[in-house]
């Protein structure tokens, strides 16, 4: 079929016209994993906000390459790789820990920038996901934000694999509070990332402004294709 990256970015966008029930913009960000130049181009010219690898390297193969747009960051990262990206992604989605936060800090300072970082958070308190535990988030809210080439954002978090759509909602709206309170505390925080491709229309309805859809968009991912 033609054009079925450009029609489901364009459903996605109808989608989400309205916003979310803060009155908030819902930021589309493309989640470019395995995705050649082409294809991510493609979403870039349908009309997403952003785009965003989740490996350095993958980042590096195809920067250069891709149609101007905002280019975030969404994986987990080495302290060893910050320096590749540092300077060109907008907006790291995925700060999880304090060796983190301090390699960007560091690597922006070397490179005359601030970094936009949001924190990551932990919210289904899982042992397979990084991230800060909620009860320390406030905390690591207030020192990276005191914290020289860093400039937090907001909030990042990746929900549990589970069908209890009652347990996701109470765990978007853990993360609603969270970011209110953030924005009462600064006003360069405006991204509240929570939502993928299976669960993003939940996230939003719960207060969600920034979405990291990857297989709604691409389709089923074809890592021969790395």
């Amino acid at each position: 079929m033609e054009n079925t990256i450009t029609q489901a970015v364009q459903e996605i966008l109808n989608q989400l016209k309205n916003g979310n029930p803060y009155g908030e913009k819902v930021t589309l960000v493309a989640a470019t994993k395995t995705q050649s130049v082409e294809a991510i181009n493609e979403a870039i010219n349908a009309g997403v906000d952003a785009v965003a690898e989740n490996k350095p390297q993958e980042f590096r193969d195809k920067n250069e390459f891709l149609l101007p747009c905002p280019r975030h960051f969404i994986g987990h990262l080495q302290t060893n790789k910050v320096k590749y990206l540092v300077g060109k992604v907008e907006l790291f989605h995925s700060c999880d820990r304090d060796d983190l936060a301090n390699e960007i800090a560091r690597q922006s300072i070397k490179n005359g920038v601030v970094s936009n970082v949001l924190i990551q958070i932990n919210i289904g308190d899982e042992e397979t996901k990084g991230g800060y535990a909620y009860d320390a988030a406030k905390e690591t809210f207030l020192r990276l934000s005191d914290t020289d080439g860093l400039c937090v954002k907001g909030f990042m978090a990746m929900l549990p694999d589970t069908d209890d759509e009652e347990l996701l909602r109470a765990l978007v709206r853990k993360m609603r509070t969270l970011f209110d309170w953030g924005k009462a505390q600064s006003s360069a925080v405006e991204y509240l990332s929570v939502g993928m491709s299976g669960d993003y229309k939940l996230c939003v309805e719960e207060g969600s402004n920034t979405v990291r859809i990857g297989s709604t968009i691409f389709g089923v991912r074809n890592y021969q294709n790395v």
